[in-house]
């Protein structure tokens, strides 16, 4: 049985850890599929369906592994629809991207934190490009604009939605480093709104950087091999002014393919894992699936 202590200092720890971790809500970053940063003709719509799962089996407060059997798996959906279009010579990208899924905690956390499921805030945004559809390296700048529309409980760590406006700017370059390699670049950067509606008052974050890296290597017109790495920092937390001490410090990366079924329905699939955490959960194993259809 948990100590009612232990009780206490777990539900304290994941609530730091889940205000920092990104599957759980587009908290702290955006991350980005290598390829997104492509710039298509204008005309061109695109409805994108995600599934991501995640594992994690340790928490950690300032690097160091927090004591006990602590899990947390979470099975999240995204919906995204993307219009392109031409404004001023330039081609422009509004689009939407809805969160929804379900976080589950378990092994010392579960009886704690429990389970739960529901729709997420809903980002708006759009990106300017700054090359045409046919160059050869594109390079384009998405501010997002996260709204707080999702399922949200103070009194509930695994709340989807965050209660809070937030601000996400990213910029994206790709470029062909010989016939059949491409190299991905991304970062970004992440302004939050405060959240005066938590336990023990109100909640100040400061900004969240993070950086991404991707190699892409084209099997053939319609099939490519990726991989990339991630770095996040940034995104300590205050409640009525004192410091939380919960800076983001995280690596990780992935490999995956991407294959064109036809020339308007693209499948993409990833694995990967967080490889260091300096506090939050640690992924030990995640999987990410998604479908294109351009229409």
């Amino acid at each position: 049985m948990i100590s009612i202590f232990r009780k206490h200092f777990a539900r304290g720890a994941a609530a730091s850890a889940l205000a920092a971790a990104a599957v759980l809500n587009p908290a702290h970053a955006l991350d980005v599929d290598p390829g997104d940063y492509t710039a298509l003709p204008a005309g061109t719509n695109l409805a994108i369906v995600y599934y991501q799962h995640a594992q994690r089996n340790a928490l950690y407060a300032n690097g160091n592994k927090v004591p006990g059997n602590n899990k947390l798996d979470s099975d999240i959906g995204l919906l995204r629809m993307v219009h392109f279009t031409e404004i001023g010579g330039y081609i422009v990208d509004p689009q939407f991207i809805l969160p929804f899924g379900q976080l589950k905690a378990k092994g010392d956390l579960g009886p704690v934190l429990g389970k739960n499921s529901g729709v997420g805030d809903l980002l708006v945004g759009a990106t300017l490009w700054f090359n045409k559809p046919s160059d050869k390296t594109h390079f384009g700048i998405t501010p997002f604009l996260s709204l707080p529309t999702g399922q949200y409980n103070k009194n509930d760590p695994l709340s989807i939605g965050e209660n809070r406006v937030k601000l996400i700017l990213n910029a994206g370059y790709i470029t062909p480093l010989t016939e059949k390699l491409l190299l991905d670049v991304i970062g970004d950067v992440t302004l939050f709104g405060k959240n005066d509606d938590v336990v023990g008052g109100t909640m100040k974050q400061k900004a969240q950087y993070q950086f991404q890296s991707y190699l892409r290597y084209q099997l053939s017109g319609t099939t490519d091999l990726r991989g990339g790495i991630s770095y996040t920092t940034g995104g300590k937390t205050r409640i009525n002014g004192v410091d939380q001490n919960n800076k983001t410090e995280t690596f990780k990366f992935n490999v995956g393919f991407a294959h064109f079924l036809s020339p308007t329905q693209q499948v993409l699939a990833t694995v990967g894992r967080d490889s260091s955490v300096e506090n939050g959960f640690r992924e030990n194993a995640r999987l990410n699936l998604r479908f294109l259809q351009v229409f």
